[in-house]
């Protein structure tokens, strides 16, 4: 028995019946998108994020160096590099006495020292001076700039903080007078005490 042919009305109806549930099915499936992409979803995930910004320090140079300074490295950059911005050891550096793999901190000094050539003679060959004695030191009273910069752990800034500590003040009366000069700490004072007079 042949099957009986469908009406042609009930035909469109199923067809336009089956026309609204794809619109809505599609709207509904744009929508999910949109919303994963408003909240972070997978299909943001597939975005590149921007790389964040590189950290920086500022730090300031001083002593025996070319160009002393306060100078901008990466984060995690050491004193050698710092060294390095600042143009260089000067001929009297004395970058023994500094840790150049030591890590930068922000506003941290860098304070590279000169060599004293008077304790660098005496330890090459000996004490100068006959009967043994200690060679010349370095009056804080009488000293230069200059002479004062040769000074292990001062620098040309540091001598200038000296001279003008003791043209205020008239001079100094003890080697723990160096104390009260801006930069110089207990520590320093001792490591000069034995290299300068009054």
């Amino acid at each position: 028995m042949p099957p009986l042919p469908i009406p042609r009305r009930h035909a469109l109806l199923a067809a336009a019946a089956l026309l609204v549930v794809l619109a809505v099915a599609g709207r509904t499936l744009a929508g999910a998108d949109e919303r994963a992409q408003e909240a972070g979803g997978p299909a943001a995930e597939l975005l590149p994020a921007a790389p964040p910004p590189a950290a920086k320090v500022v730090v300031h140079v001083a002593g025996a160096v070319l160009q002393p300074g306060l100078y901008e490295l990466r984060e995690g950059s050491r004193i050698a590099d710092a060294l390095a911005r600042a143009g260089g050891p000067t001929a009297k550096a004395d970058t023994a006495a500094v840790n150049l793999a030591a890590p930068l901190a922000d506003g941290m000094q860098v304070l590279i020292p000169s060599r004293v050539a008077g304790a660098a003679g005496a330890a090459a060959g000996g004490s100068s001076a006959p009967g043994g004695a200690a060679a010349r030191r370095v009056s804080l009273s009488g000293a230069t700039v200059e002479e004062l910069d040769t000074l292990p752990g001062i620098g040309p800034v540091t001598a200038q903080k000296i001279v003008d500590y003791r043209t205020a003040n008239g001079g100094f009366r003890s080697v723990d007078d160096l104390d009260a000069v801006p930069g110089i700490g207990p520590a320093r004072v001792e490591q000069l005490r034995d290299l300068v007079t009054p």
